[in-house]
């Protein structure tokens, strides 16, 4: 089991890694998912999320979420083949926290310094939350 601490990792490049390590067959936790990045200018994250979230009808969807874990959780998914067996198989050894649980703190967590944000503009994904 890989255990992966988001603190200030650009949330794509993260994603990615964490969805070509859940095709090998790894089990995965993510925590601290509110601090991730995404780099971009603040204005244009957030009606890009909007427009997600607002996207569809109440009843049929598609649904978006707000959490800053569901919205992780949900990036990694894209990167998935999830509409076949392999990548739902995949997707069910994810896991994504807000903050570290106790089950965790007693595993070896990774911090990713390839994936560090560097840019100017940019917002984490709970000011995103909070925004959405």
């Amino acid at each position: 089991m890989k255990v992966i601490d988001a603190t200030g990792c650009t949330m794509g490049r993260l994603s990615s890694y964490v969805a070509k390590e859940l095709l090998n067959g790894e089990k995965v936790v993510v925590v601290n998912a509110e601090k991730a990045y995404l780099s971009g200018s603040k204005e244009f994250l957030i009606r890009e999320y909007k427009e997600k979230r607002e996207r569809g009808t109440q009843r049929k969807g598609p649904f978006f979420p707000r959490m800053p874990d569901r919205i992780l959780k949900r990036t990694i998914r894209d990167m998935l083949p999830y509409q076949k067996p392999r990548g739902r198989e995949a997707y069910k050894n994810l896991r994504v926290y807000i903050g570290v649980p106790d089950e965790v703190k007693k595993e070896n967590i990774e911090t990713m310094d390839a994936f560090q944000f560097r840019g100017l503009k940019g917002m984490t994904l709970l000011e995103l939350s909070k925004e959405v």
